[in-house]
């Protein structure tokens, strides 16, 4: 199956913070978990190289996004990308390169095993546990503001 054919699936998955569903198909994601259509998804990326393919990371905050562990970034334009260093998560998205990324759950609800199973095109196990999920960050050309 090409990365292409895999870009349209929706990955019930371990990522680096929590079980969580991961797509290149925002819409797909919004369907499933009953999301408003204007919010954006976290963009889980493999590498900085793949990061800079999307955006430009402000000068004053390169080596906080290198060096970043479990953190997301919403960066001056509004989109919000992760750098994934957790090798079994990246183990599906050195195939896939970038993937929107969101918690196994319904919009406002607690996760559901049943629910997040069905949901999926594809399982990928182990799913081990909730943990917590990833901070996030709002950057701007010098500020940082803590979101979450």
């Amino acid at each position: 199956m090409s990365s292409e054919q895999f870009g349209h699936l929706v990955f019930l998955t371990q990522t680096d913070t929590t079980i969580g569903f991961v797509s290149q198909n925002a819409d797909r994601l919004t369907h499933i978990k009953c999301r408003p259509p204007h919010k954006y998804y976290i963009k889980a990326v493999n590498s900085l190289h793949t990061l800079k393919n999307f955006t430009r990371i402000p000068t004053a905050h390169k080596k906080r996004v290198r060096r970043s562990r479990k953190t997301t970034f919403i960066m001056p334009d509004g989109h919000s990308y992760r750098l994934v260093r957790d090798p079994h998560h990246l183990l599906l998205l050195d195939r896939l390169k970038w993937a929107y990324t969101t918690s196994a759950n319904s919009s406002g609800k607690a996760y559901e095993a049943a629910f997040a199973k069905e949901a999926a095109d594809i399982i990928v196990t182990p799913l081990i546990s909730q943990s917590k999920a990833s901070s996030i960050y709002r950057l701007n050309t010098i500020t940082l503001k803590r979101i979450r």
